[in-house]
């Protein structure tokens, strides 16, 4: 496993820690599960955006596979 080291300033480690503690996680792994659900959104909104113009320009792909 990798590890990443985070500057959090001291408000935000102080709601990480909140919210980890009401939630019975440690900071990390609430870390873990908000960047997870980041990366899936933001996977998700930049593949939609990739089919959108895949299929917006469909025709000019076509063309230029040929």
């Amino acid at each position: 496993m990798s590890h990443l080291v985070l500057p959090l300033d001291p408000a935000l480690r102080t709601d990480l820690d909140d919210l980890a503690d009401a939630q019975g996680l440690a900071p990390e792994e609430m870390a873990l599960l908000a960047v997870r659900e980041h990366l899936r959104q933001e996977g998700g909104r930049v593949r939609a955006v990739g089919e959108g113009l895949a299929r917006q320009h469909a025709d000019l792909l076509r063309r230029l596979g040929e």
